[in-house]
Formats: C-alpha cells, sequence, structure tokens
C-alpha cells in the first residue's frame, strides 16, 4: 500500500505537468464529459419515475411549460431521487478508475503510475482556464464587445447578452479566482489524499453540482443533496485555496497585503459558503470590485458586491488574475508534494 500511495504522488505531479504542457483535450471521451453524459441519463432515468402519479395532472396541464410540468412531484420524492442519482455517479465515477487503477498496478507498477497519471491530467484546468480567459481578453481587445460576451459565455453560467465591456471583463475574472478553487486546488487536494480515484470522486461531484445544483424550479429539490455536498467537499478546500492565493499575490507582482484585508471582510459575501473566498481574494489583490447583481436564465439575482471599487476593471486584469492562478497553481503543488513526502517519510520511519 505505502508504494503505491508513493506512486499515486507522482502521477499527480506528472498530471499536472501535462495539463500545463497539453491543456484540457477537447473530446467526447473526456471523463468528465463521460461523467457529465452519465449524470444526464440517469437524471432522464429516475425523473419521470418520480411523476407517475400525477400523469393525469400534467396531461390536463396543457398551459403549463416543460419546467413546471416536470416539477409537480412531490418535493421529497424529487430529493430523494436526486440523492440516490448521485450516490449512482459518485459510485461509478469512482468505481471504474479504481478498478482500471487496481489492475494496472497489478500488471506493472509503472503501467500503474503512468495510467494514474493520465486520469490525474484529466482533473486539471490550468491551461484550460487560462486559454478560455485570455480568449476572452483577445476577443474584446479585437472584435469588440459581441465578441467579449460571446467568448465569456463559455465559462460562466450567467446571462452575457446585456453584459457591458466592464461586466465581461469581471466575470471572467470571477470566473477564474472561483475556478481555481474548483478546477485546480480542490482535484490536488484530494488527488494528494486519495489519488486519482477520490481526485474522481470530488470531480463526480463538483460537475452534479454544476448540471443539476441550481435553485430554480426545475432543480430545487432534485438538485439540493448535490449541491449541499459539493458545498460540504469544498469547504476546506476553497478556504485552502484562497490562502494560497494570498501567498501567491506578491509572487505575482499583485498586493497581497489588501488580497488579506479584503478576504478577511467580503470572503462570506455571497449565497454559497465557498465561491466568495477565493473571488474575494482576487478582489483585493488587484483592487477591483466584483460581483454585485447578475441575471441567470432571464431572471435578476441580487447579490452583494466583493472588494472596493479603488479603479474600473479593464481587460488586462484578466492576464493579472491569471498569472495569480497559476503561480498559486505551482505553489500549490509544490507544498503539497513536500507536505505528502514528508508523512511518507515520517510513516516509513516507524
Amino acid at each position: 500500500m505505502y508504494r503505491y500511495v508513493c506512486g499515486s504522488l507522482v502521477a499527480v505531479v506528472a498530471g499536472f505537468v501535462l495539463d500545463m504542457i497539453f491543456g484540457d483535450p477537447s473530446t467526447p471521451l473526456h471523463p468528465i464529459c463521460l461523467i457529465g453524459n452519465l449524470i444526464a441519463r440517469l437524471e432522464r432515468g429516475i425523473r419521470p419515475r418520480l411523476h407517475t402519479k400525477k400523469m393525469d395532472v400534467i396531461n390536463k396541464a396543457n398551459s403549463m411549460n416543460s419546467t413546471n410540468r416536470e416539477n409537480c412531484g412531490n418535493p421529497h420524492r424529487e430529493f430523494l431521487g436526486g440523492m440516490a442519482m448521485a450516490l449512482l455517479v459518485i459510485v461509478i465515477s469512482t468505481g471504474i478508475p479504481a478498478l482500471l487503477l487496481f489492475i494496472c498496478y497489478h500488471i506493472r507498477f509503472w503501467l500503474g503510475i503512468t495510467v494514474e497519471a493520465v486520469l490525474c491530467f484529466f482533473l486539471f484546468a490550468v491551461k484550460s482556464l487560462r486559454k478560455e480567459s485570455m480568449n476572452v481578453k483577445r476577443a474584446l481587445n479585437t472584435d469588440g464587445l459581441e465578441a467579449g460576451r460571446k467568448a465569456v459565455s463559455r465559462i460562466v453560467g450567467r446571462d452575457t447578452q446585456a453584459l457591458s465591456a466592464a461586466g465581461v471583463v469581471k466575470a471572467a475574472v470571477e470566473t477564474v479566482a472561483e475556478n481555481f478553487s474548483d478546477g485546480v486546488f480542490a482535484p490536488m487536494l484530494y488527488m494528494m489524499i486519495g489519488g486519482g480515484v477520490l481526485g474522481f470522486a470530488y470531480k463526480s461531484i463538483n460537475t452534479m453540482d454544476s448540471m443539476v445544483g441550481y435553485k430554480n424550479d426545475s432543480y430545487l429539490y432534485f438538485g439540493r443533496f448535490a449541491a449541499k455536498l459539493d458545498d460540504v467537499v469544498n469547504y476546506i478546500p476553497s478556504r485552502l485555496a484562497a490562502l494560497f492565493l494570498i501567498l501567491s499575490a506578491p509572487l505575482a507582482g499583485l498586493d497581497g497585503r489588501n488580497a488579506w484585508r479584503i478576504w478577511r471582510r467580503d470572503r462570506r459575501n455571497h449565497a454559497s459558503p465557498n465561491s466568495a473566498q477565493t473571488e474575494s481574494v482576487a478582489a483585493g489583490a488587484l483592487h477591483v470590485q466584483l460581483a454585485g447583481d447578475a441575471y441567470y436564465f432571464g431572471k435578476l439575482y441580487k447579490k452583494p458586491t466583493i472588494g472596493d471599487d479603488d479603479r474600473p476593471v479593464e481587460p488586462e486584469d484578466i492576464s493579472r488574475v491569471d498569472r495569480l492562478m497559476v503561480t498559486a497553481s505551482v505553489l500549490s503543488l509544490a507544498m503539497l508534494s513536500v507536505c505528502k513526502a514528508l508523512v511518507l517519510y515520517l510513516i516509513a520511519s516507524i
């Protein structure tokens, strides 16, 4: 077992390096895409069965839209159905990588490390996050506001049709800051603890939250278990990610002291217990104001602001937050690797 734990450390580092070199491959066979397809299939299979007793009501309600028809079921049944789907997704998404690694490690130790490194590679999003955010900056600077809105719509969940140039930049900066936790640090932390298998467990939960964890008519009850589970598994990683961003701010040429101040003040300025943790650091490091009201699916959501409006945001802030994100990613990998290596050394010495 000790040998395999050492192998997983090598695999995580190798996976990170592969991501920095190649970025996230765009293919329908990407494991996260496959997890997303699994979630969609299970939802389509489970949800209709939650409403079989109300089909007569549904058939009569011709004037109701599809979203409301979908939610004629009992909230308790919706919640239990969502919980069943979430547990199935987690078991399948972790069971397949676990079986694959078990076989590979027992064939050849280095084969196991190689396969686990590839699996870890799929779980990181450093280069793709930087690439997509820089596409927003490039579109704004080169092709104008409409192109910027279209580019940022690829990486945010909010409505982008009416965003100003400043709103486009803010959306990109917020996404990079928030996804440093979800797409880089949290997977890294879980992989350091439990290798690629635990990393896939985390990503399955995170993917479910992004697909069904909405507080709207369609998913208020069905997606609640997945959303709350995502809050739980991100609670500690999001706070550690914020601290690594603060430590990295001076290394990235940004204001670490103000990042600490704004984080202390505004880290709870979000409906989610985790999202404002890293966003507040970015706002402080850049001396800009983020968040505020936003439209999702045509509905306005009132949200508090994060940070001080010391200066207007500008497209160059996207480059700055990318530099902060990459610096924090490398620092996190170095420090977590050293910590795990020390733990392994102490275990071997006993």
